[in-house]
C-alpha cells in the first residue's frame, strides 16, 4: 500500500473535526445521533462509497471511508447535520490514506482523545464498524484497519500506563465541584440526564457523597430508575424538573438533547446554583448566566482541567507510539502485499507458460530429455525470480504502483484485481 488505495479509483480518507479546533458549539452542529448516523450510512450505500464508517461523540465526528474525492464524505457529514461546509472548512481537518490510517490509530487508543488515555472512542468505533458492517458497508481493508486499531488499543492499555488514574470528564466534574462549592455534603446535587456521563457522573458522586443528596431526572423516567436501584439515590418525574432546580445547589446537566433543555425561563432561584453542562450539542442556554446566582462551566472547561494524574499518563505516550507503530506496520504490509500479490501471482503463471514452451522444445530436439529434472530446476528458478521481485515491492523505498506498472509492460500480463 504505497498510498493505502485498494483501487486505483478509490482512496481512503478520514474527515472530521474534534476539540481540538472546533468548540462545543461548533461540535454540536456537526453531531450525529443514531438516527443521522444511520442516514449517511443509507446515502453513503445510495451514492456508491464502497466502504464507511461514521462516529460521533462529544469531543469529535469523524467519518472514515473510500471515495473519489473527500468532498463526497464532507457531503455526506454536512448534509444530515446541521453544519455547514463553510463551517467544516474552518475548524475540520482531511487526512488522506497512510496519514489516515495513522489518524485512526492514534484516535482509537486514546492518544488523540480529550483527556489522554480516554479509551471510551474504541467503543464507537467498533459499534460503528458493526454497523456500516451490517449494511455491507465495510470492505477487507476497512474490517483489517479497525482489527489493528484494536489490538493496538488492547495492548497500550494493557502494556502501559496511559490510561491509570481516574480521569474522564465525569471525574473531573465530580472534582470540580468538590473544589468550588462549600459544605458539600449538605448540598443538594441534580443530575439531568442518564447518558454514558450522566451515568458516570452519578456513580462518581455517589462515590464521594451521601446518596440522599443527589437526585435523578430523565426523560424518560424508566432509564432513570434502573440507574438509581443499582445506585440507591432518588428519582423525580420530568415534569418536576423546575421545582428541583430550585432546590438543587448544583445542577449538572448530561442529556442527549439536541437542542438545550435548560435556560433562564425556568430557573426561579432562591440561592446559589452551580451548573455543569457536559452535554454535546451544549444543553444549558446561555442566557442562564444572566441570572444573578447562576455559576455555567461546561466540559470543555472541565476537560482541560490537568492534574498528576494527566501529568503521569504523559510519560507512557513513548510507549504507546511504539506499540502502534509496530501494529501499523504489519498493517502496512499486509496492505502493500495485498496489492501486490496478484501482479506477483501473474507473473508466476507468466513464467510456468514460458517455462512449458521451452521443455515442449527440449523435449523433440532431447531424445533422453530428463523432464523431472528440468521440470525440478526451472520450478526453483521460477521461485528465486518472482522472490526478487516480491521482495522488491515489499521494500519501504519502492513506487509500488510504477514497479506493479513496470512489471506488467515488461512480461505483459493483467491482473484483475490491484
Amino acid at each position: 500500500m504505497e498510498h493505502g488505495n485498494i483501487s486505483k479509483h478509490s482512496t481512503f480518507y478520514a474527515v472530521g473535526l474534534s476539540y481540538k479546533k472546533a468548540d462545543a458549539e461548533m461540535r454540536g452542529k456537526f453531531s450525529l445521533d443514531d438516527n443521522a448516523k444511520s442516514n449517511v450510512l443509507t446515502q453513503a450505500q445510495a451514492e456508491g462509497i464502497e466502504a464507511l464508517i461514521v462516529t460521533s461523540t462529544c469531543n469529535r465526528t469523524e467519518i472514515y471511508g473510500f471515495a473519489q474525492h473527500p468532498f463526497q464524505l464532507i457531503k455526506l457529514l454536512c448534509e444530515n447535520s446541521q453544519g455547514t461546509v463553510e463551517d467544516f472548512q474552518k475548524v475540520a481537518y482531511v487526512y488522506k490514506n497512510q496519514e489516515a490510517v495513522s489518524h485512526m490509530f492514534r484516535v482509537g487508543t486514546g492518544l488523540d482523545s480529550q483527556i489522554l488515555g480516554d479509551f471510551e472512542i474504541i467503543s464507537q468505533i467498533k459499534s460503528a464498524f458493526v454497523e456500516s458492517k451490517s449494511r455491507h458497508l465495510v470492505n477487507a481493508f476497512m474490517e483489517r484497519l479497525v482489527n489493528a486499531v484494536i489490538q493496538a488499543s488492547k495492548r497500550i492499555k494493557n502494556e502501559t500506563e496511559i490510561s491509570s488514574g481516574a480521569t474522564s470528564v465525569s471525574f473531573a466534574a465530580v472534582r470540580y465541584i468538590f473544589n468550588n462549592v462549600e459544605d458539600i455534603a449538605n448540598k443538594n446535587i441534580l443530575l439531568f440526564g442518564t447518558g454514558k456521563i450522566g451515568r458516570n457522573t452519578c456513580e462518581n458522586l455517589v462515590k464521594h457523597t451521601k446518596h440522599e443528596q443527589i437526585t435523578l431526572i430523565n426523560r424518560t423516567k424508566d432509564k432513570a430508575e434502573r440507574l438509581a436501584r443499582k445506585l440507591d439515590v432518588i428519582v423525580k418525574d420530568y415534569v418536576d424538573l423546575q421545582l428541583e432546580i430550585q432546590k438543587a445547589d448544583v445542577l449538572v446537566v448530561a442529556t442527549g438533547a439536541q437542542n438545550p433543555t435548560v435556560d433562564k425561563a425556568i430557573l426561579n432561584l432562591k440561592k446559589p446554583l452551580l451548573i455543569l453542562d457536559l452535554s454535546i450539542p451544549k444543553n444549558v442556554n446561555e442566557n442562564v448566566q444572566g441570572v444573578e446566582g447562576v455559576t455555567l462551566v461546561h466540559m470543555d472547561h472541565l476537560s482541560q482541567m490537568t492534574d498528576e494524574t494527566l501529568e503521569n499518563r504523559k510519560k507512557h505516550i513513548p510507549a504507546a507510539e511504539a506499540i502502534i507503530e509496530e501494529i501499523k506496520d504489519e498493517f502496512i504490509a499486509w496492505t502493500k502485499q495485498r496489492k501486490f500479490a496478484p501482479t506477483i501471482h501473474a507473473l508466476k503463471e507468466k513464467l510456468n507458460s514460458i517455462k512449458e514452451g521451452e521443455l515442449n522444445v527440449q523435449r523433440k530436439k532431447l531424445a533422453n530429455f530428463d523432464e523431472e529434472q528440468a521440470e525440478l530446476i526451472s520450478a526453483r528458478i521460477i521461485q528465486k525470480i518472482t522472490n526478487h521481485f516480491a521482495n522488491h515491492l515489499k521494500d519501504d523505498n519502492t513506487m509500488v504502483d510504477e514497479s506493479i506498472e513496470w512489471i506488467e509492460k515488461i512480461f505483459q500480463i493483467e491482473t484483475t484485481s490491484k
